[in-house]
């Protein structure tokens, strides 16, 4: 089990995954802050407000190892590893012992820890939890650490007089919890709804047993608020920032089903969860996989069965069923926008799930002992060896499906926006230059806390999200903010990843206009283009007029005008355009939509030879600055688009006409042009020279 949990939480961990996911970067932006002297109980300015115990694991790990993808992705990763390990000792220290006697029974706590722990070490969701610098690991660690010293220091081991001390440590890491992750918000349920348990019946009986346990309650309690009372405190002062994140994630922002209907679709899900389906997000999971494969889900419902049925007799299966209850309602109670179940959300009930599981073994080797004249140690054994090679072959399939079949894909570094971290390296490893500027265009969003985490450059580095209407002012803002700027440096993403979406040739177009071209240079992910001579004492705009033609077509779309040009400047559209040794143009497009509009529009850009034959053809989604689609655009507020056209080196030189066609982007249909009744319009007469030359 060990050997599984060493090489899936924390094998090649400086470099699988190889970025880091944006949201989570707020946590390393944070702990540089720490490192800094800048303290928080709670840090409530980026990505919904987070918990500090993973923010502060951090800044340890990157005052020891530095600002890198090994000291981000550790702390959580060790997190996961612990927590394999304190669900191991929960396992031992509930099964260990029979209930009624407090008599040993070793081959029951062995056979239910091991295996619950070997499925959690052995499990493909955690692993992708464990190794992706989520916060959540922190969750199931200190949760498993609680009920263990819980359980060990109130006197259900055997012992005579409790461990109050230990009861004090047990609070300690009670109000701990409330530093890690959202769900733990419901841990206090557990606690108390797993206390009321035992006074059932209430009666005289039930009123005696309160009062002498009593005083162990008032120590825990007491020791989970001192701890607690720090964040506790924040959020009395702070309440916005307490339901924050969980007003963005209502059941009520479901407009397709009442709230009891979106809760009981949750509650389906994650019922599902547990050997049917999986979650389909790649930041948490392989391939939609369920939680538990089928043998793991036979047994887990079986564990499940047996526990209802001595609910009342065996404390610990009760106890495993609460804490699954409790524990898997943050998610039931949270929006998942038609997703499918998050498993991030569940990480708190996942040992208690897995310990389940371990508890239908156990009972698989009681019923076969019953049949056959086995020991608890045989029958366990006949049951137990079995799972246990079972646990190892899973063992040896998620490493193959992690590390082969994942690590390399496209959605591998998708997921962990690799391209980030890659340009954060590359960025390091210039020559220092306190007077150059970068410029990071990302479609994805407007900063990302893990280049933000990762950069550690002299030179001021932007990640800038390249919309139309106001990245021009975004930029010349950002360069005048400089005392001097003697050269910027922008990023321009390989074509191949395309789930960055583009949107980088804006800022490349701008840098033309306004700049001087010195040259590029190509690294795995990206080019890095070098302008200099950077006109800041100009208006940066896009264009300064608009030209005809205006188109206005029968879908419900207009062209209002366009702008060409190259560089810095405009070209007129009423005569031919000669590309000259560049073959590149920038175009704005301007458009308004029609009340109602329902459709996508998608634009084709075309160069056509004088035979009418096509050469070029580009494809592109009309989005607004805000990235939505035709469908949800404003009809009172025209849009600009702006293209970057690069022209083939090989086309043949001659005379060719841009021309526009306006589509239905999921029919393919074009829509055309009112009165004229034809789908391509003619925007401009291009001449292509000889070998790209005038």
């Amino acid at each position: 089990m060990t050997a599984v949990v060493v090489m899936m939480r924390l094998y090649r961990l400086s470099d699988i995954p190889p970025g880091i996911i944006n949201d989570e970067g707020a946590n390393g932006v944070d702990a540089l802050l720490v490192l800094q002297g800048e303290h928080h109980v709670f840090f409530a300015e980026k990505a919904s407000g987070r918990e500090p115990l993973a923010i502060y694991a951090t800044a340890l790990a990157t005052l020891l190892l530095g600002p890198s993808l090994l000291a981000f992705h550790l702390p959580p990763a060790l997190a996961s590893a612990g927590a394999v390990m304190a669900v191991f000792w929960l396992g031992l220290l509930l099964f260990g012992r029979d209930e009624q006697s407090g008599r040993p029974r070793p081959w029951r706590g062995l056979t239910v820890a091991g295996i619950g722990a070997g499925l959690m070490a052995a499990s493909i969701s955690q692993t992708f939890l464990a190794r992706g610098g989520f916060r959540a690991n922190f969750l199931p660690l200190i949760l498993a650490l609680t009920l263990a010293l819980l359980w060990r220091s109130w006197g259900q081991t055997g012992r005579r007089n409790p461990s109050w001390w230990g009861l004090a440590l047990a609070g300690a890491c009670a109000g701990l919890l409330l530093y890690t992750y959202i769900p733990a918000r419901f841990a206090p349920f557990l606690f108390l709804l797993f206390g009321l348990s035992f006074l059932i019946p209430f009666g005289d009986a039930a009123k005696a047993k309160a009062k002498a346990e009593w005083p162990k309650a008032c120590v825990f309690v007491a020791a989970a608020a001192l701890v607690a009372a720090p964040i506790l405190t924040y959020f009395v002062l702070h309440p916005e920032d307490f339901l924050f994140r969980s007003r963005e994630i209502s059941l009520s922002l479901d407009s397709h089903r009442t709230w009891l209907g979106a809760f009981l679709n949750n509650v389906a899900d994650y019922l599902f969860i547990f050997g049917v389906v999986g979650d389909p997000n790649e930041n948490y999971n392989f391939a939609g996989k369920p939680l538990l494969n089928p043998w793991e889900a036979l047994f887990f419902w079986a564990g499940v069965g047996m526990s209802l049925w001595r609910w009342r007799r065996q404390p610990p299966n009760r106890l495993l069923l609460i804490w699954l209850g409790v524990m898997l309602l943050p998610a039931m109670l949270s929006y998942n926008r038609g997703h499918g179940p998050n498993s991030l959300r569940i990480i708190g009930a996942t040992p208690a799930a897995y310990l389940l599981a371990g508890v239908g073994v156990w009972e698989s080797a009681r019923l076969l002992k019953g049949r056959i004249a086995f020991t608890d140690a045989t029958a366990a054994a006949a049951v137990g060896l079995p799972v246990t090679c079972l646990i190892l072959v899973q063992g040896i399939l998620v490493y193959r499906t992690y590390f082969f079949e994942w690590v390399g894909t496209p959605n591998y570094y998708a997921s962990a926006d690799s391209e980030i971290a890659a340009a954060a390296h590359v960025l390091n490893n210039q020559p220092s230059d306190s007077q150059a500027v970068y410029l990071i265009p990302y479609h994805p969003s407007n900063g990302h806390y893990g280049f933000e985490y990762l950069y550690q450059g002299e030179a001021p580095a932007h990640v800038i999200h390249s919309t139309m209407t106001h990245l021009p002012q975004t930029i010349e803002a950002i360069l005048k903010s400089n005392e001097e700027v003697s050269s910027v440096k922008v990023v321009d993403w390989n074509d191949e990843l395309e789930w960055i979406g583009g949107g980088e040739e804006f800022t490349v177009a701008l840098l033309e206009k306004y700049g001087t071209f010195l040259g590029s240079k190509q690294h795995t992910f990206f080019q890095v283009h070098t302008f200099s001579d950077i006109a800041l004492d100009l208006r940066w705009t896009f264009y300064e007029n608009l030209e005809p033609p205006s188109v206005s077509y029968d879908g419900g779309i207009a062209l209002l005008g366009i702008a060409l040009g190259q560089g810095d400047a405009q070209l007129s559209t009423l005569q031919p355009i000669n590309l000259g040794p560049e073959r590149t143009l920038w175009i704005a497009m301007r458009w308004q939509t029609a009340p109602g509009l329902e459709t996508e529009f998608a634009v084709s850009l075309r160069l056509h030879n004088s035979e009418g034959g096509g050469d070029y053809q580009r494809d592109i989604v009309l989005l607004n600055p805000n990235y939505s689609r035709t469908s949800n655009w404003n009809p009172d507020q025209p849009v600009d688009t702006l293209y970057h056209v690069e022209i083939p080196p090989d086309l043949e030189p001659g005379q060719y006409e841009l021309r526009l066609i306006v589509y239905d982007y999921e029919t393919l249909k074009p829509t055309v042009e009112l009165g004229v009744w034809k789908a391509e319009a003619v925007l401009a007469l291009l001449q292509v020279e000889k070998g790209g030359q005038q």
